[in-house]
């Protein structure tokens, strides 16, 4: 024995009514007819839309800058935060004329996320020192087949037009805006 705090197990024999198991079945009758009248939590799909928060981690996005450039360097960290590895991106070089598509030198040309994979956390968010991408409030429709799960940079990438922009200022937290008033710390200039 390594410690001294061993406990001796009994042996009782059981009562008559623990053989019958009639206090068992009684005590879930109890709790099976008390679940009965109590108020349904179900929502009729369909018709009724279940109300969500306005910091709902749902369809990521991958933002633009204010010219309309693509923010995503392909630096890699939000694939290596990624718990599930979900997504996966392929770099390359700007080329001359591209200035207008991308703000940095390096891009993500190919950029996929398994939505399968993804559990939805949001590590990729607070991993991207570019603020590139975001989860919005949208929610992933469903399907029967997994073919069209996998997310590239032709659903990702918000639109180019200003108008038809996502806006994600809701998942900003007033830490964050305190942060990023301070120009010496910020990494995005």
């Amino acid at each position: 024995m390594l410690t001294n705090r061993a406990k001796p197990v009994t042996n009782r024999e059981m009562t008559i009514p623990e053989r019958i198991y009639l206090p068992a079945i009684v005590n879930g009758m109890r709790i099976t007819f008390s679940h009965l009248f109590r108020k349904k939590v179900t929502v009729d799909y369909p018709a009724q839309k279940r109300e969500f928060s306005e910091i709902y981690r749902g369809k990521h996005v991958l933002k633009r800058d204010d010219q309309g450039r693509e923010r995503c360097t392909a630096c890699g960290l939000c694939a290596v935060a990624c718990p599930a590895e979900a997504i996966t991106m392929v770099a390359s070089e700007r080329k001359r004329g591209e200035e207008h598509l991308y703000r940095e030198e390096k891009y993500a040309s190919v950029y996929e996320i398994n939505m399968l994979r993804c559990i939805f956390c949001g590590l990729c968010e607070e991993a991207c020192p570019k603020e590139a991408i975001f989860l919005t409030k949208e929610i992933v429709p469903s399907d029967y087949h997994r073919t069209g799960f996998v997310y590239g940079k032709e659903i990702l990438v918000e639109p180019a037009d200003p108008g038809k922009r996502i806006d994600v200022s809701k998942r900003q937290t007033d830490e964050v805006l305190e942060f990023k008033k301070d120009m010496t710390r910020q990494h995005n200039r």
